[in-house]
C-alpha cells in the first residue's frame, strides 16, 4: 500500500526507465490483461530500452487487451521469455504509432515478429512476394503489407539492419507490392493484361534500392502488343492496367493507402501518355529529354510486369545517359540545377527540413549523381542507382577524398536515419524535423541517444549538415587540387582528363588553362600553397556558381601574383569570413571590377571589412582628394592622386553592387533594385564630383597660387546632375565664372579658359586609373558657344535666347564644385526658366513633343533593336525621363515637390500630388529602375559603355545573373524587358504624348 503524498515504488522505477508520465503508466500496468507479466523486471527493462516507453506500453496493452484468452497467454509468455519478440514488438511500439494502431486492429500480426532465422534476418524480394501472395483485393494488399513493413521496421529499430540495408528491404518491398498489385490489375482484366506487354520502371529512391517507410514510388511504364498485336489497342489496355495498378496502391480504404505511385518522370511529365512502347521512350530522349531526366534515368531499374521488356528499356536508355554530359546545353543545366530549390519552403520550415533545407539529403544525392554523369562516361563501376553505393564508387576511383566520402556518408546515414524515423512514428510522408519535445526526446532516443536526447539530437544533426553544406568543395573541388598536388604513394587521384571532364561540367570552358591556374596557385610545399590549397575549393565552387568561372580562376591568379608576397592578403582571406567569398563574387562577374582591383590589387583589402563596400560620402571624398592634391608637387600629380582615390571608389562602389545583387551565403541579395541603383548613381556622382574639385584646385594652384583671378563654379547637367550617373557616363557639366572686384573682364575670362582647358586636359591623361570625361555641350550654343561664360553673360543668354530645349536641359543643373556662393546664384537665375510660372504654353509642349519624336527616329542607332534599346527604345530610359520632365516643367512652379534634380523624386513628387495615378508611377519607375540596371550591368559585364544587351551568351548569361535570373533564364531577362517597357511606353503614350498633363 503506497502511503498518502508519497510516490509509490513502481511510479519511481518508471520514472528512472525513461517514462515520462509514471502516473499514466501506473494505471496501464495495472491492467487486468497484464497481471501475469506485470512484476517481472525483464519487462520494464525493456519498455525503458525503446524510443518511448509511455507509447511502448500504451501499445503493448491495446495488442494484449484486442488478444481472446488463448492467444493473449500465447503472447505474454512468449514476450517474456523470448528475447527477440520481445525487443522486437516493444521496440516498434516504442518507435510507431500507427503500427501500433495497425497490431490493435490486426491482433494476431504480432507472430510475424517472432520468427528470427536466417532468411528473415535479410528478406529480399522473394520473400516479401510470399507474404504477400495471399492478397488478392486492395485491402487484403495493404494488411500483408503493414504485416511486411512490421518485420523491416522490428529490423530496423533494433539494430539487425543498418539504414541502407532497411532502405533497400524497403525496396524490395515495393517491388513485391507492384508486382502483386499488377497481378491484382490483371486478374481483373485477363483481356487487357493478353493484349499487351507490360513491364514496370521503378525510378528515384525505390529505382536506386533506397527508399523510405513514406514516399512515392516513382515509375515509369513501358508497353509493347503482345504477339504482334496491334499497337494502339495494346497501349489503351496497358494504360489501364497501369491506371489501375497505381489506384490499387494510391487509393484511400479502410486500411488506408500503401503510398502515391507517381508516374509523373515519364516523357513529358503529366501531359505525356502514361504508357508508351520502347522506341516512343526512346525518340522523346533521343530529342526532347533535358538534363534532368536522365538525372533521373540514373536509378532506372525494371520490377515488375515483363522482365525482358523491362531489361531492354533499361539497356536501351542506359548508353543515353551516360552521354549526357557531352550534350551542349549541359553545363547550363548543371548551374541550374546545383542552385537550390528552396523558394517552395515556407520560411519557418527551411530549417528543420532534413532533404531540401541547407545540408539536406537532398544536396547529398544531387552531387552524387552529377559526379556519376560527368565521371561514368567512361568508368562503369560509377553505374550505381543506390547513392551510398556510387558514393564509394567515386572515392574508390579517386573521384572523391576517402576521407570526405567516408563523412559524407556518415552524415547521410544519419540523416536518413532521422528521416526514417520521423515517417515511421504515424507513416505520414514527411521531411520536416518535428518541434515538439516530447516527438524530439522519441526521435533522439530512437537513434540510441538516450543522455540529454534533444540536445544530443540536435548537435548531431547540426555536425552532419554541416559536413553536408560544404559537400560541393568535399566532392567538385578538392579532388581537382589533388589533380595536380604531389600525392603520397598509393594514394588515387583524379586523372587530368577526369578533371578537365569535371571542370566542363562546373562551366569551365577552358578546363586546361584552370587546371595550370591551379597548379601555379597550390604547387610546392610553401606556407602560402599549403593556404590556397585551403582557399581554392571553396572559391572554386563560387567561382562556378557565375557566369564567367575562367575569368574568375584567372582573375584570382593575377590578384595573387600580385599580393602574394604581402604578409596580409591570404591571411585576410583565410580569417575573414566574407572577403573570400566577396572577391570571388567580384572577380567572377565581369571584366570592370578585376579591371579596377587589378591596377591597384591592394584594394581587395576593402572585400574584409565590414563597412568596406559602404559607399562614402562627398565630404569624406572632397576632404580627401584635397588633402591629397595638396601634397603633390605638381599639378600632374595632384590629379594623378585624385584619379587613384577615385579609382579605388569606383571598386568599392562596383564591388557592393555586385555582392549586392548577387548576394553571399551570409547576406542576401538586395531585394528592392531601386536601392542599388540609387546607391552607385550617388556613389559615382559623389566620386566624380570630388575628383573634379581636386582637378580644379589643381589647375588654379599651378598657375595662381590659391586664388584664381575670377570666382569659378561647376555646375552638374545630365545624369551628373541627377545623381544618376552609370558606371560608363561622361561628367555633363557648365562652367560658369565672375570676375573678382579690380580683375579686368578680358583676364578673368582668359583664366577661367584656361583653368577649363586644364582641368579637362589633367582629367584625360593617358595613366593607369580611368579618365573621366568632361562634357560641356549643353551649354549655351553648343559647340558653337564659348566653354565657359560670366553669370552676366549667361543671364543675357536665357533672357534673349533661351530654347525650350535648354530651359528642359537645366532641370537637372546642380552646383558640383567651385564657388558654392556663385554656383547657388546661378541655380537662382535659372530656376525660372526651368520651372515657370503657370507651367509651359502649348507651343512650348508641341516643341518638346516634336523634339522627343524626332529624337526617337533620327538617334536610335542602325540595327538596333528598339524594344531592347535601354536609352533611346520603347519604354526606355529618354521615354520615363522626358515625361517626368514635361510634368517638371508644367506643375513645379506649384509644387515644390517636383523641383529635383533627380527622376525619380520627381516622379514620385509627381505621384504624391495626383499627376500620376499609382500604378503609372510604379510602372514608369521599375521600368527606368531596370533600364538603368541594364547599363549597369553591361558595363560591369563587357568593361565598357553599351545602351543595350550583349549579343556574347556568356555576357547575356552574366549581365542575367546581376539581374537576379538563374543560369538558363536570359530568355526570361529579355521576355520581362520587353514585357515591362512595353506597358511603361503605354504610360508614356498618355502621359507625355496625350492630354493628362
Amino acid at each position: 500500500m503506497t502511503v498518502p503524498g508519497r510516490r509509490s515504488s513502481t511510479f519511481t522505477r518508471l520514472l528512472r526507465h525513461g517514462f515520462t508520465d509514471p502516473s499514466a503508466s501506473e494505471r496501464l500496468l495495472e491492467t487486468p490483461e497484464l497481471a501475469p507479466v506485470r512484476s517481472d523486471p525483464v519487462l520494464l527493462d525493456a519498455l525503458g530500452a525503446t524510443a518511448d516507453p509511455d507509447l511502448a506500453l500504451l501499445g503493448l496493452v491495446r495488442i494484449v487487451e484486442a488478444q481472446d484468452a488463448d492467444e493473449r497467454r500465447a503472447l505474454l509468455d512468449t514476450l517474456v521469455t523470448a528475447k527477440p519478440l520481445r525487443d522486437r514488438l516493444l521496440g516498434v511500439l516504442g518507435a510507431s504509432e500507427a503500427l501500433g494502431d495497425h497490431l490493435a486492429r490486426h491482433p494476431r500480426d504480432w507472430h510475424a515478429l517472432v520468427t528470427y532465422e536466417a532468411a528473415d534476418l535479410h528478406p529480399g524480394v522473394a520473400e516479401f512476394e510470399r507474404g504477400l501472395a495471399e492478397a488478392t483485393d486492395p485491402v487484403a494488399l495493404r494488411v500483408a503489407y503493414r504485416r511486411c513493413l512490421l518485420a523491416i521496421a522490428a529490423r530496423d529499430v533494433c539494430g539487425t539492419t543498418d539504414i541502407a540495408e532497411t532502405a533497400a528491404e524497403l525496396a524490395d518491398l515495393a517491388t513485391a507490392t507492384l508486382r502483386a498489385a499488377l497481378a491484382i490489375a490483371r486478374t481483373a482484366a485477363p483481356e487487357d493484361a493478353a493484349q499487351c506487354r507490360l513491364a514496370v520502371i521503378a525510378m528515384g529512391k525505390c529505382g536506386g534500392h533506397e527508399l523510405n517507410y513514406v514516399s512515392d514510388v516513382d515509375v515509369i511504364f513501358v508497353a509493347e502488343p503482345a504477339d504482334g498485336g496491334d499497337e494502339g489497342k495494346a497501349m489503351r489496355a496497358a494504360s489501364r492496367l497501369a491506371a489501375h495498378l497505381m489506384r490499387i496502391c494510391s487509393e484511400t480504404t479502410v486500411e488506408g493507402v500503401i503510398w502515391p505511385v507517381d508516374a509523373n518522370l515519364r516523357p513529358e511529365g503529366r501531359n505525356g501518355p502514361l504508357v508508351r512502347t520502347l522506341s516512343s521512350h526512346l525518340a522523346y530522349y533521343q530529342r526532347w529529354a533535358k538534363t534532368w531526366e536522365f538525372q533521373a534515368l540514373l536509378k532506372a531499374r525494371p520490377v515488375a510486369g515483363d522482365p525482358e521488356l523491362g531489361q531492354d528499356y533499361v539497356e536501351a536508355v542506359s548508353p543515353l545517359v551516360w552521354q549526357a554530359a557531352e550534350r551542349d546545353n549541359f553545363v547550363a543545366d548543371v548551374q541550374k540545377m546545383r542552385r537550390r530549390v528552396v523558394d517552395n519552403i515556407p520560411a519557418a520550415q527551411v530549417e528543420r527540413e532534413l532533404k531540401l533545407g541547407p545540408g539536406g539529403l537532398r544536396d547529398v544525392e544531387f552531387a552524387v549523381q552529377l559526379l556519376q554523369l560527368v565521371h561514368g562516361r567512361s568508368d562503369a563501376t560509377l553505374h550505381s542507382g543506390t547513392t551510398l553505393d556510387a558514393l564509394a564508387a567515386l572515392a574508390a576511383g579517386g573521384y572523391v577524398g576517402r576521407a570526405d566520402a567516408a563523412q559524407l556518408d556518415e552524415a547521410y546515414r544519419f540523416l536518413r536515419a532521422m528521416e526514417h524515423r520521423i515517417q515511421l512514428y504515424r507513416l505520414r510522408r514527411t521531411h520536416l524535423v518535428p518541434e515538439d519535445e516530447a516527438d524530439l526526446r522519441r526521435l533522439g532516443r530512437s537513434l540510441g541517444l538516450r543522455t540529454e536526447p534533444v540536445v544530443s539530437l540536435n548537435k548531431e544533426w547540426k555536425r552532419h549538415a554541416s559536413v553536408v553544406r560544404r559537400l560541393h568543395e568535399k566532392l567538385f573541388y578538392r579532388p581537382l587540387l589533388d589533380a595536380v598536388a604531389q600525392l603520397a604513394p598509393g594514394e588515387t587521384r583524379l586523372s587530368a582528363r577526369a578533371a578537365a571532364h569535371r571542370l566542363e561540367a562546373l562551366g569551365y570552358a577552358d578546363p586546361a588553362a584552370a587546371l595550370r591556374h591551379l597548379e601555379a596557385l597550390s604547387s610546392g610545399v610553401s606556407r602560402k600553397a599549403a593556404i590556397q590549397r585551403t582557399l581554392l575549393p571553396v572559391l572554386l565552387g563560387w567561382f562556378a556558381d557565375s557566369a564567367d568561372p575562367d575569368a574568375g580562376l584567372l582573375g584570382f591568379r593575377k590578384v595573387s601574383d600580385a599580393l602574394g608576397k604581402t604578409p596580409w592578403y591570404l591571411r585576410l582571406l583565410r580569417d575573414e569570413g566574407a572577403a573570400a567569398e566577396n572577391l570571388a563574387r567580384v572577380l567572377s562577374a565581369g571584366r570592370l571590377a578585376p579591371d579596377l582591383l587589378l591596377r591597384a590589387p591592394e584594394a581587395v583589402a576593402i572585400l574584409g571589412d565590414p563597412d568596406g563596400l559602404v559607399p562614402r560620402g562627398r565630404d569624406h571624398l572632397e576632404q580627401e582628394v584635397l588633402a591629397a592634391v595638396g601634397r603633390a608637387e605638381t599639378a600632374e600629380g595632384a590629379v594623378a592622386a585624385a584619379r587613384g582615390v577615385r579609382r579605388r571608389e569606383l571598386f568599392r562602389t562596383t564591388a557592393g553592387d555586385l555582392i549586392g545583387s548577387y548576394g553571399t551565403e551570409d547576406s542576401p541579395a538586395e531585394e528592392d533594385p531601386g536601392a542599388l541603383v540609387d546607391r552607385v548613381g550617388n556613389a559615382v556622382t559623389d566620386l566624380n564630383a570630388a575628383t573634379i574639385a581636386g582637378a580644379l584646385r589643381a589647375a588654379v594652384r599651378a598657375e595662381w597660387g590659391d586664388t584664381l583671378p575670377t570666382r569659378f563654379a561647376v555646375i552638374g547637367m545630365g545624369r551628373f546632375g541627377g545623381h544618376e550617373l552609370s558606371y560608363g557616363s561622361d561628367a555633363d557639366v557648365l562652367f560658369v565664372h565672375e570676375p573678382r572686384e579690380g580683375v579686368d573682364e578680358q583676364e578673368a575670362a582668359k583664366a577661367a579658359g584656361r583653368v577649363v582647358a586644364e582641368m579637362r586636359r589633367l582629367l584625360q591623361l593617358p595613366t593607369a586609373d580611368p579618365p573621366l570625361l568632361i562634357d560641356a555641350d549643353l551649354r549655351p550654343e553648343g559647340k558653337s558657344g564659348p566653354m565657359v561664360r560670366t553669370l552676366k553673360s549667361y543671364e543675357a543668354y536665357y533672357r534673349r535666347w533661351s530654347l525650350v530645349w535648354e530651359s528642359q536641359a537645366l532641370l537637372r543643373a546642380e552646383v558640383m564644385a567651385g564657388d558654392a556662393d556663385l554656383g547657388a546664384r546661378f541655380i537662382e537665375l535659372i530656376d525660372p526658366l526651368r520651372y515657370p510660372v503657370e507651367g509651359l504654353g502649348d507651343d512650348a509642349v508641341r516643341e518638346i513633343r516634336r523634339l522627343k519624336a524626332r529624337m526617337e527616329s533620327e538617334r536610335m542607332p542602325r540595327g538596333a533593336d528598339p524594344t531592347l534599346h535601354t536609352k533611346l527604345g520603347r519604354g526606355g530610359l529618354s521615354d520615363v525621363e522626358w515625361t517626368v520632365q514635361l510634368l517638371q516643367m508644367q506643375h513645379g512652379w506649384d509644387e515644390p515637390g517636383l523641383r529635383t534634380t533627380r527622376t525619380r523624386r520627381a516622379l514620385a513628387a509627381a505621384h504624391a500630388a495626383g499627376l500620376v495615378d499609382t500604378e503609372d508611377a510604379s510602372i514608369l519607375d521599375e521600368a527606368w529602375v531596370l533600364a538603368t540596371r541594364v547599363r549597369n550591368g553591361v558595363m560591369l559585364v563587357r568593361g565598357r559603355a553599351g545602351d543595350t544587351f550583349p549579343s556574347d551568351g556568356r555576357e547575356l548569361a552574366a549581365v542575367g545573373r546581376y539581374l537576379g535570373y538563374e543560369p538558363g533564364h536570359v530568355g526570361d531577362m529579355l521576355e520581362d524587358y520587353r514585357r515591362l517597357t512595353r506597358r511603361a511606353r503605354a504610360v508614356v503614350e498618355e502621359l507625355f504624348y496625350g492630354a493628362h498633363l
